[in-house]
């Protein structure tokens, strides 16, 4: 996988988003909150499709929240790689959940949080759906 974010890979349908919300499959890692879903996809060679998004309650003003999406997308382009999906499609979609302006760092370590649950959680699934 490149480390690349191209528009193919951003998570835009509603019947996809629809779902994602309606499963409540979430893990979390503080300020990230991380809903996620096993769906196909409309692109073949796309295993993972991503959306970001931040509160406007805790965020007022537009500059900020898209000052937070930035990031979020940059450290997911960073750290998409460490995602495993056992050739399994995924819808994503990560929330910051924080109050505060971000810094980047903090973005990665949690992050980093998130991919670490997110694999521990999947193959433990996949270990205990027999075949």
């Amino acid at each position: 996988m490149k480390q690349t974010f191209p528009k193919k890979e951003h998570l835009k349908r509603k019947k996809i988003l629809d779902k994602l919300f309606a499963e409540k499959n979430k893990i979390s890692a503080y300020p990230l909150l991380l809903f996620y879903v096993e769906t196909s996809l409309p692109e073949e060679e796309v295993q993972i499709q991503a959306g970001v998004s931040v509160a406007k309650r805790n965020h007022k003003l537009a500059v900020i929240r898209n000052r937070i999406k930035r990031l979020m997308r940059e450290v997911y382009r960073k750290n998409k790689t460490q995602f495993q999906t056992n050739d399994k499609t995924y819808a994503f979609m990560f929330i910051y959940t924080g109050r505060e302006v971000p810094v980047i760092d903090e973005l990665e370590k949690a992050m980093v949080k998130l991919i670490t649950k997110f694999n521990t959680k999947v193959t433990s699934e996949n270990q205990n759906t027999p075949l």
